[in-house]
């Protein structure tokens, strides 16, 4: 039944055009490039790089990258041409569904490695742990320090304060202060172990 079908023109093989003289269609020439004939894909390469390329640069806009994607597109056309199913669409729609898929992911790549590099960025940016960690530690002794200095007597605090803070020797707290030298040296001692006590450390 098919044959009678055939002979009466019902039904007819895809590349009966090009038997007939007529220039093949874009689907006959996939079928070709299919079976590897290199010739039939500069037929497809004419009917289609230019419509390719138009496609792919309407989303990617920069006109070096989209000529890079288009010949990519062109050359998966070449391996993938196995893979067109006339029943699913046309051949041109095919191939520029291809361009537009490459298109949107040269995009989507170009994205997600700017947002790489900016998380990068931030990252580098930050201080690193244990340089915040440091920081936290020194504040939080600078805190305890003040508060300990706070439990000391005013002589305490001013002899502590000028002999390790601004690094005065006894004899120049006791000229700054107008102390005797033997009190300087005796509230300081005890200043010093009242500090200890507080801070909890051993000197």
């Amino acid at each position: 039944m098919a044959d009678v079908a055939r002979g009466r023109g019902w039904l007819r093989p895809v590349e009966d055009d090009a038997e007939a003289g007529a220039a093949p269609t874009l689907e006959v020439l996939l079928q070709r490039v299919a079976r590897g004939d290199q010739d039939a894909f500069e037929g497809v390469y004419d009917l289609v790089a230019g419509q390719v390329l138009g496609v792919v640069r309407r989303v990617l806009r920069d006109p070096a990258q989209s000529e890079e994607v288009a010949q990519e597109v062109l050359v998966e056309v070449w391996r993938l041409a196995s893979r067109f199913d006339p029943g699913r669409g046309t051949a041109q729609s095919w191939v520029l569904t291809m361009a537009h898929r490459r298109a949107v992911d040269r995009v989507r790549s170009a994205q997600a490695a700017s947002d790489r590099e900016e998380r990068v960025a931030v990252r580098d940016q930050q201080p690193a742990y244990d340089e915040v960690a440091e920081q936290v530690e020194a504040r939080l002794e600078a805190e305890q320090v003040r508060r300990c200095l706070g439990s000391l007597t005013d002589l305490q605090r001013e002899s502590v304060t000028l002999a390790y803070y601004r690094g005065c020797t006894y004899r120049e707290v006791s000229d700054l202060l107008a102390v005797p030298l033997g009190t300087v040296k005796t509230r300081m001692r005890d200043g010093l172990i009242r500090l200890r006590d507080c801070l909890g450390v051993a000197w």
